[in-house]
């Protein structure tokens, strides 16, 4: 599997309508994203640190590849409401060395 993070700095006042743009751009541009697995967005629970957003993919061409799609572009775009609210951003990108997964019945 392949990774990618993204540390969103968004001040604490504009991170509920930030958080609601998020979301809509997430349901509106990532279903049928070729070998997304997940998409998961982190609110911290301090004003100070950033959001985070987790995608799972394939492998690392799928992702690529998302990155270079009109969708990616739209998404993405300052008149999404997403950009306007980030101060700053930081993107990690990771190959999973170990992916554990425990259930538990009860």
């Amino acid at each position: 599997m392949f990774i990618a993070t993204n540390r969103l700095f968004v001040p604490a006042d504009r991170a509920g309508e930030f958080e609601a743009h998020f979301r809509h751009n997430m349901r509106t541009y990532l279903p049928g994203v070729n070998g997304l697995r997940r998409s998961t967005l982190l609110r911290s629970v301090s004003a100070d640190d950033p959001c985070v957003s987790i995608n799972v993919f394939g492998s690392d061409a799928d992702f690529r590849a998302w990155i270079a799609s009109d969708s990616f572009k739209e998404a993405h775009a300052r008149n999404q409401g997403i950009a306007r609210h980030v101060t700053s951003n930081a993107v990690e990108t990771f190959h999973s060395s170990e992916d554990l997964v425990l259930i538990t019945e009860g």
